[in-house]
């Protein structure tokens, strides 16, 4: 059977880094963790488990960070986990036969089921939501900041049946949740600008609108009940800020009633 590196970016989740850790223990040959220099007990909990713990500062360019850990894998296969996320015990079973047959020509993608305040988000476009997770290690990297691209040599990505999937719990409450729309809508912001793109009136008006409708009605939002319904309306700030901070992009907050007082 051929052997995997399993692969996890982390800073400051002694809640959950052992958690992540023990999901992928069934088919885990080594656990690399690139801490980001935590200042809780991360790096010491990973290693009570196993772990192999290098620091690295992450800069805010996570396929950066991700490549690196590639770099520092031993074994010919790659798996990638967020410590936020759990392998089930379904998933690490497919995991193994994928590995004995040893089939360097694919790489794999692994379908999520997002759960928050204790309830799976199926429906709203939360599932299968795939990502690209198990991939040769010969010639791989990833690009981008918030949501990298996985550059791999394989000519043909598969999925992983829908039934076998990662647990993902993307937010720990509903200040965690407003931190990351805000960072998010930054860096969306950040890049739509430097792609040459520019926002008006009517991109904060109807933008955030379709948004909201597709989440919730054609997608199927509303079968998740009232969470579906309240991060659909989410839905719609966090695209309203999206087009927003593009369209003040760049500009200064002068504070016009003191410039006459200023020096």
């Amino acid at each position: 059977m051929a052997k995997v590196s399993v692969l996890i970016l982390a800073k400051n989740e002694e809640q959950f880094i052992a958690a992540c850790i023990k999901s992928v223990l069934d088919f885990a040959d080594e656990v690399v963790v690139i801490d980001d220099f935590s200042t809780d007990s991360t790096a010491n909990i990973a290693k009570s488990l196993g772990a192999r713990v290098i620091q690295r500062n992450l800069n805010g360019d996570w396929g950066a960070q991700q490549t690196f850990a590639i770099k520092q894998a031993k074994f010919d296969w790659i798996f990638f986990i967020d410590a936020d996320e759990r392998a089930t015990p379904q998933l690490s079973a497919e995991i193994k036969k994928i590995l004995a047959q040893d089939d360097k020509k694919i790489a794999w993608r692994t379908p999520r089921l997002s759960y928050f305040w204790g309830q799976p988000l199926k429906h709203g476009g939360w599932f299968p939501d795939y990502v690209t997770r198990l991939f040769p290690t010969a010639e791989s990297y990833v690009s981008g900041f918030v949501h990298p691209q996985i550059h791999h040599k394989c000519p043909v990505e598969k999925d992983f049946p829908r039934n076998f999937y990662l647990i993902h719990y993307p937010y720990r409450d509903w200040n965690h949740y407003f931190n990351k729309l805000n960072l998010y809508t930054t860096l969306a912001a950040k890049k739509a600008h430097d792609q040459g793109k520019s926002a008006g009136i009517l991109d904060m008006i109807l933008h955030p609108m379709w948004a909201s409708f597709r989440m919730y009605v054609l997608r199927g939002g509303f079968l998740d009940g009232k969470i579906g319904f309240v991060l659909a309306g989410f839905h719609f700030f966090y695209t309203m800020a999206k087009y927003v901070k593009l369209y003040y992009f760049g500009m200064e907050n002068r504070h016009v009633t003191e410039e006459n007082q200023r020096v």
